[in-house]
């Protein structure tokens, strides 16, 4: 299902790079011969901080533990620390300027690593440039995680640094830690001993904590009440709560604090499976949030879990029938945003593919089960956990697509994961299961053409819609696509896949990063029915129900500024908005009366030619202009007047249509849209009436 790219493994990156300077290390600090160095380390990744710089920590066999970055952009190495002992680091983090480290130490009872009788976890912040003074944050009884803020900012010379310490206790505090420079480069803490009174804490009786380091936000859920609130820390390093949000959650559901991306365990395989109750926040950058949640399997039979996408109002909660015997523990849901989709993955189970933007129906999210449910990631996906995502170089519609980056903790290696179009094809042209280890060959299979599909027909409509939206900027892929319209004539029973690959094209060229479209403009002739096919909005062993939900509370600068907190609040309002309105989306049977009348006795005045034949010119000067060498018809290369007449007046009923349901956009911005929308459809047309013209000879 992923197309994966690796970009950092510990073994190669890290581990080679310590074995051949370790054994000079071990003969400097113990006086014995290199030949007698064991060669063993044992490694493993601690953090990732927003610059992608990978912090891991090793201990060597001269009883020492160190502590070093990977740099992603020079390829090297560094040593930021050396323990004069044998510790187990459970949470680090380096601050952006690379003076000041902070790190989290954990005692085990009965261990070698003894630091201090009376706690089980130390705090400390530490000077590394040059190596100075530690300061002692926590000597407390609990897990302790700490992560220093990495403000965007030009400025080249920063004497403050902000860390965030998140204690398993259930509270949150930032330290504000100001630094004095002198001799022109060393950098210290200035009056350690006054830190504590420049520290506050902002947030407590937490019972859920995530950190976003890519947007550098702090979401949380406190014992107190189900309310899910988000802090956002800006450039300057202030703070403030942006969203509230009452969660309709199961009572007690998270009875022990958890850490979500904030720092790593040591990988624990049984521990990670038990880990059932679950939840995570993911965002996009054109305004899109979602919340999953997964609660334990019922009687082992049963998984269910739940988003609620709140840039749409509403939730889902969906309940997986899982039949026959399985392994104990059950394997734990794996949520994992891969642009506006959001993957929900239970290895040897099934695999959920779930369309954020279009959720309302079952087709438009692919389900796959059994063999073929298969991620590409190596097993078991216990060990698998989500870094963030990262954003295309060059974005062409696709509504803010985007990878995310995963790490598998097992392995030590970290991915680029997005979705895979030789796989998606696999489930369009073929009738044979693609796997994991298949070659995923793109050819169709013998006697394809006028076949009856056994695959369900809500797969391929999905797997169809996956590519052509989220995908459809590859080279080449419409091409393959339009091969498998010509060599697939058949009718299938549910949809008609020219109408899908004419309205999906256009969503993607037209309209993909305005959420507030989804609800106006045709996204599949799904919606034209009546009453949708039961084999679209069925899926056999899945229950799907629906709620609205409370709107999210916005408060402070997230009224104001241009972001992604204004993005969503206005996507909030107008989707709340449209589904107030009646009839919102636009379709093409508005325009059948009034061109009746058009053709009518009446006929046209003069002035109506006049405004149409002007709407027309500007929508087919647009379509000259631009390069169409594909496979096309030239419809328009003689003059007809009744085309350019229909053309004119689709520009006028839909400008009429978004004016009606959207004046907040504007006029011209409108009319621009809609110029923009027909002048799409039409190029659009002419790629599938050569479609049907192949299929017919």
């Amino acid at each position: 299902m992923l197309k994966l790219k690796t970009k950092f493994d510990l073994r190669r990156d890290v581990v080679a790079d310590i074995l051949r300077k370790e054994p000079t290390i071990w003969r400097v600090e113990t006086g014995m011969s290199s030949a007698d160095y064991s060669g063993a380390v044992d490694t493993r990744i601690v953090n990732v901080e927003r610059d992608g710089g990978i912090l891991y920590s090793w201990k060597g066999a001269s009883g020492t533990t160190r502590i070093g970055k990977y740099d992603p952009t020079t390829k090297d190495n560094k040593l930021l620390y050396t323990f004069d002992q044998q510790v187990s680091v459970s949470s680090c983090s380096l601050n952006k300027e690379e003076t000041l480290l902070a790190v989290s130490l954990t005692q085990r009872r009965g261990g070698q690593d003894r630091l201090n009788p009376m706690s089980k976890c130390l705090a400390l912040l530490i000077e590394i440039h040059p190596i100075n003074n530690t300061k002692v944050l926590k000597a407390v009884d609990c897990t302790v995680r700490v992560q220093f803020l990495h403000p965007e900012t030009d400025s080249k010379s920063v004497l403050e640094s902000h860390l965030l310490l998140i204690a398993e206790d259930g509270y949150i505090e930032q330290y504000h830690v100001l630094l004095s420079k002198y001799e022109g480069y060393r950098v210290v803490m200035l009056n350690p001993e006054r830190l504590s009174k420049l520290t506050e804490r902002i947030a407590e009786d937490v019972s859920w904590v995530q950190w976003d380091r890519d947007s550098q936000r702090l979401y949380y859920l406190t014992h107190r009440d189900k309310t899910l609130r988000c802090f956002q820390f800006y450039p300057n390093h202030n703070c403030e709560i942006v969203l509230e949000m009452m969660l309709d959650l199961p009572t007690e559901p998270l009875n022990t604090l958890r850490f979500v991306n904030l720092g790593f365990d040591h990988y624990d395989e049984k521990k990670l499976q038990q880990q059932h109750n679950q939840m995570e926040v993911f965002t996009n950058n054109i305004g899109t949030m979602c919340v999953c949640f997964s609660q334990p399997a019922i009687d082992g039979q049963e998984q269910t879990y739940s988003v609620i996408f709140v840039h749409k109002g509403c939730s889902k909660t969906f309940r997986v029938s899982q039949e026959g015997d399985a392994p104990e523990p059950r394997p734990r849901p794996l949520f994992i945003p891969i642009g506006y989709y959001i993957l929900v993955y239970v290895a040897g189970r099934f695999l959920h593919c779930i369309n954020s933007r279009q959720p309302q129906t079952l087709c438009h999210s692919l389900f796959l089960s059994g063999p073929e449910a298969q991620l590409g990631l190596p097993e078991p996906s216990a060990g698998v956990t989500l870094l963030g995502v990262e954003e295309e170089s060059e974005e062409e519609g696709g509504g803010g697509a985007s990878a995310s980056v995963l790490m598998d903790l097992a392995s030590g290696k970290i991915y680029r994961a997005d979705l895979s179009s030789a796989f998606l094809l696999q489930i369009l042209r073929s009738d044979t299961p693609p796997t994991r280890t298949s070659s995923l060959p793109l050819s169709v299979a013998p006697g394809g053409a006028g076949r009856a599909p056994s695959r369900p027909e809500a797969q391929r409509l999905a797997a169809l819609h996956g590519l052509l939206v989220y995908l459809g900027t590859e080279p080449t892929l419409e091409d393959k696509i339009i091969d498998w319209l010509c060599d697939n004539a058949m009718a299938f029973e549910s949809f008609d896949q020219i109408q899908e690959f004419i309205l999906a094209s256009l969503y993607r060229i037209s309209y993909g990063k305005f959420l507030c479209l989804d609800k106006v403009l045709p996204y599949s002739s799904v919606f034209d029915k009546k009453e949708v096919a039961a084999a679209l909005r069925e899926v056999p062993g899945v229950s799907c129900t629906s709620e609205t939900y409370t709107d999210p509370v916005f408060k402070g600068k997230a009224r104001g500024v241009q972001s992604f907190w204004l993005s969503l609040q206005w996507n909030t309002e107008k989707m709340k908005h449209l589904e107030a309105a009646p009839h919102p989306r636009y379709r093409t049977s508005l325009l059948q009366d009034p061109w009746d009348r058009l053709r009518g006795d009446g006929g046209k005045t003069p002035s109506q030619s006049k405004h149409l034949e002007e709407n027309a010119k500007k929508v087919l000067s647009m379509v000259d202009t631009w390069s169409l060498d594909r496979k096309t018809v030239p419809l328009f290369q003689e003059e007809d007047p009744e085309q350019r007449a229909l053309i004119g007046l689709m520009v006028d009923k839909l400008r009429e249509h978004l004016t009606r349901l959207l004046p907040g956009l504007g006029k011209k911005r409108i009319h621009s849209l809609v110029v923009n929308y027909v002048a799409k459809l039409v190029s659009v047309v002419c790629v599938s009436v050569c479609v049907e013209v192949q299929v017919l000879y």
